[in-house]
């Protein structure tokens, strides 16, 4: 897949990313519009510099507090994550004891079916959202509506990577926490979400795993702490003026954009 590709390639990971997605697509499990939500995703990554900025590692901590605390998380699972991140997704979920779940805007059983066999390959023993999307989220029409009666249906925290903003908005109606993997801090699910990381996922999703594994021993009141001390609006404004801050340098020339 990706032998024509040198590591000396300045956009080597980009372009290993893209392979990636396009290999899910051949084997049918990632979306058409997933390769277009990427390529949009890339262009804010180029704003941000393509690293995880100090607003999203502060998300990524109140994100790992949150699913430490929950009672019932569940990471949701589309095409693109499963083409990018599966191991991450279920090493996240071992550490927090979350629970997988296969949720699609364009969902055939197929799709779910071959996202839930390529988490498997990744180590998941139990994958949410295939035959058990039996239940509804009320007043989403889409095809996302469709889950499982014993994943987000009942959760209490949702990990949403790559998600779009009706859901969210949806889940929040709920009563449930929402988190979010989002390049785009304008977006209606940057926006609804209680934690929005903004980053792109596979830098992400990682990071969340670390940052997990280490307050996993942390006392309730700690990750309550960080919790109360976070504050949604207030990350994506640095988001903001972080992408702002770095246009203006180099339009004066004062940095140089890699490619």
């Amino acid at each position: 897949m990706t032998h024509w590709v040198p590591k000396s390639h300045p956009r080597y990971e980009s372009l290993i990313t893209r392979e990636k997605l396009i290999q899910g697509f051949e084997e049918g499990y990632v979306a058409v519009a997933g390769l277009i939500a990427h390529g949009r995703g890339e262009c804010f990554d180029y704003l941000i510099g393509e690293h995880t900025i100090e607003p999203a590692i502060k998300a990524i901590r109140a994100a790992a507090a949150a699913l430490l605390l929950a009672k019932r998380p569940v990471i949701s699972v589309n095409g693109n994550v499963a083409a990018l991140v599966p191991e991450d997704v279920v090493r996240l979920a071992e550490v927090t004891g979350a629970k997988i779940e296969v949720n699609l805007f364009y969902r055939t059983e197929e799709r779910a079916r071959k996202i839930a066999e390529v988490l498997r390959k990744a180590g998941a023993k139990e994958v949410l959202g295939v035959d058990d999307a039996t239940a509804t989220i009320p007043e989403l029409e889409s095809e996302r509506r469709r889950v499982s009666p014993e994943g987000i249906l009942i959760a209490d925290v949702v990990l949403v990577p790559l998600e779009d903003g009706d859901r969210t908005e949806a889940l929040r109606r709920l009563g449930k926490t929402v988190i979010a993997i989002d390049l785009n801090p304008l977006s209606r699910t940057a926006r609804a979400a209680n934690i929005t990381i903004v980053d792109n996922v596979v830098r992400a999703m990682p990071k969340l795993v670390e940052e997990a594994s280490r307050l996993r021993e942390s006392e309730k009141e700690e990750l309550e702490s960080i919790l109360r001390g976070y504050d949604n609006n207030a990350v994506l404004q640095d988001v903001l003026r972080h992408i702002v801050k770095r246009l203006e340098e180099l339009a004066k020339g004062k940095l140089t954009l890699e490619f």
